[in-house]
């Protein structure tokens, strides 16, 4: 539930966490990361996330990304600020959870001990130096995300979950795209004739694909007007946009399982967007600190040993609420 929180994205140097300004520098030990308010996120336990996330990026795609160069260390500056971000808005969420007193349950408190003792039974020895992590880490970790999980949980409660075919419909096309004004009547012309679409489209489309899926908001206005009145197999007239103009022929005007797939997609964002309305402005009144020195020492190390990246999936074992 948390991937569909809004992500923030944060520049190590100079920072901003949401609209807050995040401070460089502060009264640090070398095992603190970063402050929110009184209370630290500590290296073991970004370190527990960062790890989990190298690994989870070293295999996302079938090939092992941590192998293949990459510019400046980008896809190491991706992790490492990914894994700052989500730290910092999870602890920014514990502290909006606690001004609206939403509370853990005994029942969730034991669910997060059996989780955190779960996941690090799990851990190797070579993990647990790499992380330099104990089990008491964990159990904070889990903490953390369990009350933010809730707090979202309560935040958007009151969504309307009731969506449309209609808003949520899913159609498939063939489509020319061109920006030349003497190049569009061209097509028109052609294909008013009776050209095949796909032959008029291999040698005139200027978009990167011809066949295209696609819901309401997914192209411009006037795209969406003439397509989703469109039957299969029915080819548009010229629509034109600023950018240019379209041609579409309809190959399926309705398709049930990618609709069925974007009704989850459309009630997630309105989540968000319900979530997003009361954490944005909360954010306005947090201020932070980071420990930029600390972590700009920390550096991704690819060991075969370790090789944990199981930490989300047995937090959503025990705790999905």
């Amino acid at each position: 539930m948390l991937a569909g929180c809004m992500i923030l994205v944060l520049n190590l140097s100079g920072c901003k966490l949401g609209n807050t300004q995040v401070m460089v520098g502060g009264d640090f030990s070398d095992n603190e990361v970063f402050k929110m308010k009184d209370i630290v996120c500590t290296l073991p336990e970004a370190r527990v996330v960062l790890t989990n996330y190298q690994n989870m990026y070293a295999t996302m795609y079938g090939i092992d990304l941590w192998n293949h160069e990459f510019p400046d260390n980008d896809l190491e500056k991706y992790v490492k600020d990914l894994t700052i971000s989500r730290l910092a808005q999870i602890m920014a969420m514990d502290f909006l959870a606690e001004e609206k007193g939403i509370k853990l349950s005994e029942e969730e408190e034991g669910k997060i001990k059996e989780a955190a003792k779960e996941y690090f039974d799990s851990l190797n020895d070579a993990e647990l130096e790499y992380m330099h992590v104990k089990q008491g880490d964990i159990e904070a970790l889990y903490t953390r995300y369990g009350l933010a999980n809730k707090l979202y949980t309560h935040l958007t409660q009151g969504v309307d979950d009731e969506v449309s075919d209609d808003e949520a419909r899913i159609m498939e096309a063939q489509q020319i795209f061109v920006t030349d004004d003497e190049k569009a009547k061209t097509v028109e012309k052609q294909l008013k004739e009776g050209s095949d679409f796909l032959s008029v489209a291999n040698i005139y489309n200027e978009a990167p694909e011809t066949e295209v899926t696609f819901g309401r908001t997914d192209v411009p206005p006037e795209v969406e007007e003439v397509a989703f009145s469109l039957e299969n197999d029915q080819v548009s007239d010229r629509i034109t946009t600023e950018k240019g103009s379209y041609f579409l022929k309809c190959i399926n005007h309705y398709n049930q399982e990618k609709t069925d797939d974007h009704k989850s997609v459309i009630l997630e964002k309105r989540r968000k967007e319900a979530f997003d309305d009361v954490y944005s402005e909360f954010l306005t009144t947090l201020s932070s600190e980071f420990n930029e020195k600390v972590w700009k020492e920390v550096k991704v190390e690819i060991k075969k040993e370790v090789k944990t990246d199981q930490f989300f999936d047995v937090y959503e074992k025990h705790c999905n609420w």
